[in-house]
């Protein structure tokens, strides 16, 4: 089904923009396309101010410009048009879709988006009439421009595919673009759906503000570019910040100049289910290897972990073991860039022995970047690694980003008290919706199914879908997820895989292995500061994992410290 924003017409919309509008919202195939309904433009070519009844952003294709009418009755002659009961108007529907169509293009073009490989057409829709027989060939428009009711009924998504087919061979007979092979993917679509209304979630129900969500996140991250563009001269940064300020986006797209500038490297991080995540975002590209450290030192090694390792295996045994493989490879084995995500959790001085090995010119003066969180996401040391990595590199740049890009600014504020941040989230780039996060008290010892089958209603009743929701816990073992009493729950319940969500699955995992990652809406179980040692820091990892809404079960006395600040 395509993305309609808003996800609604209001009362009073036509009922022609109202067919369409299910048809398209009803469409198979379409899950990447994005519909914009009533779309006002503020800077019309030929008006103080216009309205584009739809406009269709599709990847791959383009941009349609949709001008609809409902009229029972079409009249056309001597080059004016009657239509229905209205009055008699030369300014017929083609023209109308033509005009809106060029005042967006300008101010895509304003806002630097590149359309000379993205086909912008236009088109009218008759939807109650069958335009396409009734209307003569007329040298004002194309008859790949007429929609009508028979399109309608067979299938508004296939007729708009005509469309776009019919329009692009015109502009490659007409123009010097060769507009067969459109370069229009998903997040050059994202990007102008958001530029052309970038605020539209105030006027749209919580399932639009969900799905809007990934498209605020490139978009705001994009913002903070200037972040890697501040630093480019440096051949070594590390880039600071708190969970949502966007590292791992940055990281991402620090990969990506690197290997446009043809450089081999690698990316690196920590959490096996983020690298997971990262593999699947990044492009498959020979000069790049994804992966955990671990993952990567064992393919340098050649070598498997063992079915039981001993406690030292993955910390002393393992980095001996790559270093062994780096020097055995030789030159070839070092890459000409390192972009570290996670950082906190990996600066050990083996694992800095090894990662000097692996980069031409080594961590002093080698192309190293790395993206970390030392508030309180270090998790797995005592914090000294900050501190390490300040001996080890003392002229290390730095670059602090502050910005939260991910978390609603109710649940960043409740992260600074319940986390005792200091100085804590201080700026929000997403907007408030006036939803707070929702907090579920138990005793020691009692069974949270209740507790966890509400907070999934609640989000139900939200619009939040089973896949978009996940449970954490800092417990491995025995978690309320795990040992749900519920019949319902035990069949729909399924771990973190790390792969694409199924609809009608509801994900659990640890907070541990989902550090790194974020879900739409996050239930966190078991929170008992008696049972998890480091109780602040995974409490701040499980709550930030939440971009929309979040839920927690927490047990009596731990609520009732945090609320007044004695953890």
């Amino acid at each position: 089904m395509a993305r309609m924003i808003p996800s609604y017409f209001l009362p009073g919309t036509p009922p022609g923009e109202q067919e369409l509008h299910r048809a398209l919202a009803d469409a198979d195939g379409t899950d990447d396309w994005t519909v914009l309904h009533s779309l006002a433009i503020a800077e019309h070519v030929k008006k103080p101010e216009g309205e584009a009844d739809f406009v269709v952003i599709v990847p791959g294709r383009g941009i349609l410009v949709i001008e609809v009418k409902s009229h029972l009755s079409l009249d056309y002659r001597h080059g004016v048009w009657k239509l229905g009961n209205d009055a008699p108007t030369a300014r017929g529907p083609f023209k109308q879709a033509g005009e809106a169509m060029h005042s967006l293009r300008q101010y895509l073009l304003k806002k630097h988006v590149d359309l000379r490989s993205v086909p912008v057409l236009s088109a009218a829709w008759f939807t109650a009439i069958r335009a396409r027989t009734m209307l003569p060939g007329s040298p004002e428009w194309h008859d790949w421009q007429v929609l009508d009711s028979e399109d309608l009924r067979n299938g508004a998504a296939a007729a708009i595919l005509r469309t776009f087919k019919a329009g692009l061979a015109h502009l490659d007979q007409t123009t010097h673009v060769a507009y067969g092979g459109v370069s229009f993917d998903e997040a050059a679509a994202q990007r102008v759906a958001l530029l052309l209304r970038p605020h539209f979630e105030a006027g749209v129900v919580a399932g639009d503000l969900r799905r809007a969500r990934e498209d605020q996140l490139v978009h705001f991250v994009e913002e903070q570019y200037e972040a890697l563009d501040s630093m480019a001269d440096n051949r070594s940064v590390l880039f600071t910040g708190p969970a949502g300020s966007g590292k791992t986006f940055l990281a991402m797209e620090a990969v990506r100049r690197e290997l446009a500038q043809g450089h081999r490297g690698r990316l690196l991080c920590f959490n096996r289910l983020l690298a997971l995540s990262l593999t699947a975002d990044m492009p498959e590209d020979r000069a790049l290897t994804v992966g955990t450290l671990h993952r990567q030192l064992l393919d340098i090694a050649g070598v498997e972990p063992p079915a039981d390792p001993l406690p030292g295996f993955w910390n002393e045994e393992l980095p001996e073991l790559a270093m062994e493989g780096v020097v055995e490879a030789g030159e070839d084995a070092a890459a000409d860039f390192l972009v570290i995500d996670e950082v906190q959790d990996i600066l050990t001085e083996p694992y800095l022995d090894v990662l000097d090995l692996m980069v031409k010119g080594g961590l002093g003066s080698g192309r190293v970047l790395y993206f970390g969180d030392f508030e309180r996401q270090a998790i797995y040391d005592d914090g000294a690694g900050r501190e390490l990595l300040r001996t080890r590199m003392p002229h290390l740049p730095t670059r602090r980003l502050t910005m939260n890009c991910r978390n609603l600014p109710r649940i960043g504020h409740i992260v600074n008290k319940f986390s005792g941040l200091n100085p804590g989230y201080q700026k929000f780039r997403r907007g408030d919706d006036g939803m707070n996060p929702d907090w579920q008290a138990y005793r020691t010892g009692s069974d949270q199914t209740p507790l966890l089958l509400d907070a999934i209603r609640k989000l139900r009743e939200d619009h939040y879908q089973l896949h978009e929701i996940t449970v954490l816990s800092p417990l491995a073992e025995g978690s309320a997820a795990a040992s749900a009493t519920d019949p319902w729950l035990r069949q729909i319940l399924q771990p973190v895989t790390g792969k694409a969500r199924r609809k009608g699955v509801l994900q659990y995992g640890t907070i541990q292995a989902f550090k790194g990652l974020e879900s739409p809406a996050v239930v966190v179980t078991d929170l008992n500061r008696k049972l998890v040692p480091g109780f602040e820091s995974v409490m701040y990892v499980g709550l930030t994992r939440a971009t929309d809404r979040l839920y927690g079960i927490i047990e009596n006395d731990t609520l009732r410290a945090v609320m007044e600040g004695k953890l």
